[in-house]
């Protein structure tokens, strides 16, 4: 995308109060819940439909070909719980050096039925492991809300690349959230990082239109010394890049601040 719209923001973002970056957060877990709930349902319809047939075998092998099949339901939806309390929980400032290969894998769990029943297609695009020094939970939080903002913007499908790599000479780590949707014009692409700013009307279960998803993903880089850039193009798609700090954040923030 050499040729398209490109971003950079720099100026000072005026910090949200505390109480409506959590409310968004508690929008976007609970939009996710929605979905998560659906397939709670179909893996308890699973189990119960399972355990009947077993009780019906006679053969020990179908039996035991139930039993795995419970198994296997039973620990995607551990994972599922796990991964939501996760996210509810990480909530505290500390950092850690944190793989965000996983941190992308933890957070597409939580809404790749979505995006299936939306008719967006995942690609994902690892280059090694890259970890970084970050806060978990606020980088997750980014993460739905850049999935959250692709799905939106392919209301007829389309495709979700995520992409994780280390860029080595600028010390940092980069996550790549692309996708094929409506795009944004350029004169656009500045305000979109503003409090409160949108071009979405919110439906009827208040999805979209908040203005808080890039303000807020905007909060988080910074926080972390990292940088956050997006290109795009009009009809074709958008395109964030995140970065942040292979190493602690003082040393890289003046590593970066000297490579801007």
């Amino acid at each position: 995308m050499s040729s398209a719209n490109k971003a950079f923001p720099t100026a000072p973002l005026p910090v949200p109060e505390t109480q409506l970056v959590q409310a968004h957060k508690l929008l976007n877990i609970g939009l996710i819940a929605s979905s998560v709930a659906h397939e709670f349902n179909n893996i308890l319809t699973t189990i119960i439909n399972q355990a009947r047939l077993g009780l019906e075998y006679t053969d020990g092998r179908q039996k035991n070909e139930c039993l795995e099949r419970i198994l296997k339901v039973s620990q995607r939806a551990a994972s599922l719980t796990g991964t939501m309390l996760g996210l509810v929980r990480r909530t505290g400032p500390e950092k850690q050096k944190a793989d965000l290969v996983a941190l992308v894998e933890e957070t597409l769990l939580l809404v790749e039925k979505d995006l299936a029943k939306h008719r967006i297609r995942v690609h994902k695009e690892y280059q090694g492991r890259p970890h970084a020094w970050v806060c978990p939970g606020q980088i997750q939080q980014l993460l739905l809300n850049l999935i959250i903002n692709a799905q939106q913007a392919m209301v007829q499908g389309g495709s979700l690349t995520l992409g994780v790599r280390e860029n080595r000479p600028l010390h940092m780590a980069e996550i790549i959230v692309a996708d094929t949707g409506c795009g944004i014009p350029a004169d656009k692409l500045r305000t979109i990082f503003q409090p409160f700013y949108t071009t979405k009307q919110p439906n009827a279960t208040g999805q979209g239109g908040t203005g808080l998803g890039l303000c807020i993903c905007r909060q988080i880089i910074e926080e972390h010394h990292g940088r956050i850039r997006v290109e795009s193009l009009v009809g074709k798609g958008t395109t964030f890049t995140v970065r942040l700090p292979l190493e602690a954040a003082e040393r890289a923030g003046d590593q970066v601040r000297a490579a801007s």
